[in-house]
């Protein structure tokens, strides 16, 4: 495992990354990233994502170039707030085609231009430099899959194991938002996995990450 702190947030809180891997040949590799608590108020995202850092710290068995990023939105995980201390939604910040400046409710606030932030600046140009070829974000909602780009088999291995339904329209429009930006403009194929709003803890580490492990074996093996 590389630990990195990749950039801070407004804060001053580090953006902390735990890199894992599994290979002789780097250029062989598979990379994925792997992001929890962009919108710190969803908790369960980031329950799950703390739960696969304690399982690859033990075992990391893919033949992947795994990124696993905790808390992406350090200042929203520790306030307990989907926006980070600007006030900004990181997931409507992204430099997309259709990103706008309006700002329909506090809650979805853009931002003053598109990628202002410093958590979405640092994580643009990850994926512009590293091209990584699958991104899974941990949020939570209503139950949903949200497919953007090639990863259908991977939501379907999920599927498979919490009965939640694939959907390439979350349903609403998001201009700036990851699924966007990496998975449809660029060749960053993105699942947006949004858990059950409120579930407890130990069905988080009970279901939803065993879920996730077998979705990175349909990646390894894809």
């Amino acid at each position: 495992m590389d630990f990195q702190i990749f950039t801070h947030s407004p804060l001053g809180l580090p953006v902390k990354g735990y890199r894992f891997y599994n290979f002789s040949d780097q250029a062989l590799s598979k990379k994925v990233l792997l992001l929890g608590g962009v919108h710190g108020d969803e908790i369960e995202g980031v329950i799950a994502a703390e739960g696969l850092l304690s399982e690859f710290t033990k075992s990391f068995p893919y033949k992947l170039d795994l990124l696993l990023v905790p808390h992406f939105n350090p200042d929203g995980v520790f306030h307990r707030t989907r926006t980070n201390s600007r006030g900004v939604d990181l997931n409507r910040n992204l430099p997309t085609k259709d990103w706008s400046p309006v700002i329909k409710t506090p809650r979805y606030n853009p931002g003053p231009t598109a990628n202002s932030e410093p958590e979405n600046q640092w994580l643009a140009k990850y994926i512009n430099e590293e091209k990584p070829e699958f991104v899974l974000s941990l949020h939570s909602w209503f139950p949903v899959l949200n497919v953007n780009g090639a990863c259908l088999a991977e939501a379907e291995t999920l599927a498979r194991f919490t009965g939640y339904r694939i959907d390439a329209d979350i349903g609403y429009p998001t201009p700036g938002c990851l699924g966007t930006y990496a998975g449809l403009e660029r060749s960053s194929a993105t699942l947006t996995y949004e858990i059950e709003r409120g579930l407890d803890a130990a069905s988080i580490l009970k279901i939803h990450v065993p879920a996730i492990l077998e979705c990175l074996k349909t990646r390894e093996q894809s």
